[in-house]
């Protein structure tokens, strides 16, 4: 069995700042969306410039596209096209605060299947971290205000959790053999080719990009928000978040996650002027207590890494 070096401080500082850039991603592309521009259009201008930038780092690693081909396809249909297609979807018939909700079980979707296909133990600070998470994200989110049970926006949105716990799961899957920027890379070329049907980019309205945005009293060229939200919020926030479940774990890099929901927020309110609630504020503290005491899982490799024995089961050194 391959043996997964977890490195805690290097992992959860990698955690961070894929949470710090994933959580950048709305306040960037809000005066996109607010100019007119349709959100699976930014969707597909995200992916596709990432796609684009990265695609010498592909050609470099084209060797893993012949002996890693299962894993790159995989890669580019759930996390980098999946959970897009399935959230926006979904957000076309629940409220975006219950289906963000919903997508963001992804996490414990992540414990139980390490639990319970995987076989292994899960550390309880990662199980109790992850529920305080989600506790805090329906306050931040404020799901109490509007919640609408359509069936079909619930599925959908229940895909894109599915498709997140495969981004967890597929980037602890590719082990040291595998480059972050091969899997990125790759992920990014294979998604931009499955979302470009879904998104019609020949209907994007390119007259948008060569106007200006405003963004925290700045006033800066609107492509300047798509270059962020491909260079930083894609490319950056995809390698370093691969290289935290690497030296962490999917559950532990998990609960760590939601510190983008609060990053996000946070950065609407200082870009957007989008004041936070009472309930948005204890949402927040709960949501970062919930990811310090997922990260305090890293500190017993032994529990989260060893697969349960039968009782006369007899261990075998390796």
């Amino acid at each position: 069995m391959r043996e997964v070096r977890r490195h805690r401080a290097t992992g959860l500082a990698f955690a961070l700042v894929s949470a710090l850039a994933f959580g950048g991603s709305g306040p960037f592309a809000r005066p996109l969306l607010d100019a007119g521009m349709d959100s699976l259009h930014v969707t597909w201008l995200r992916v596709a410039a990432a796609a684009l930038v990265l695609a010498p780092f592909a050609i470099a690693h084209r060797s893993t596209l012949r002996s890693h081909p299962a894993l790159l396809l995989a890669y580019g249909v759930f996390p980098m096209a999946g959970v897009q297609a399935f959230y926006f979807a979904a957000i076309s018939r629940i409220p975006v605060g219950v289906a963000l909700l919903i997508e963001f079980l992804g996490p414990i979707l992540v414990l139980a299947w390490v639990r319970f296909v995987r076989r292994q133990r899960v550390p309880r600070s990662a199980t109790i971290g992850v529920i305080l998470a989600i506790a805090g994200l329906s306050l931040l989110l404020e799901v109490h205000a509007g919640l609408t049970l359509d069936p079909l926006g619930i599925a959908l949105a229940l895909g894109a959790a599915g498709c997140q716990m495969g981004y967890f799961l597929l980037s602890d899957a590719a082990g040291d053999e595998v480059h972050p920027l091969a899997v990125i890379s790759f992920g990014a070329l294979i998604g931009t080719l499955l979302l470009t049907p879904l998104a019609q980019p020949w209907s994007i309205s390119w007259t948008i990009l060569a106007d200006t945005a405003t963004l925290g009293g700045v006033t800066v060229p609107a492509w300047v928000c798509v270059a962020w939200i491909a260079l930083v919020s894609t490319a950056v926030a995809y390698l370093t978040g691969v290289a935290a479940v690497r030296r962490l774990s999917p559950q532990v890099a998990g609960g760590v996650a939601y510190m983008e929901v609060v990053t996000a927020i946070v950065l609407a309110w200082v870009m957007l002027a989008e004041r936070l609630t009472p309930a948005q504020a204890v949402g927040a503290v709960v949501v970062v207590a919930g990811a310090f005491v997922a990260q305090r899982a890293v500190d017993q490799p032994s529990v989260a890494a060893e697969p349960e024995r039968s009782p006369g089961e007899v261990s075998t050194p390796r």
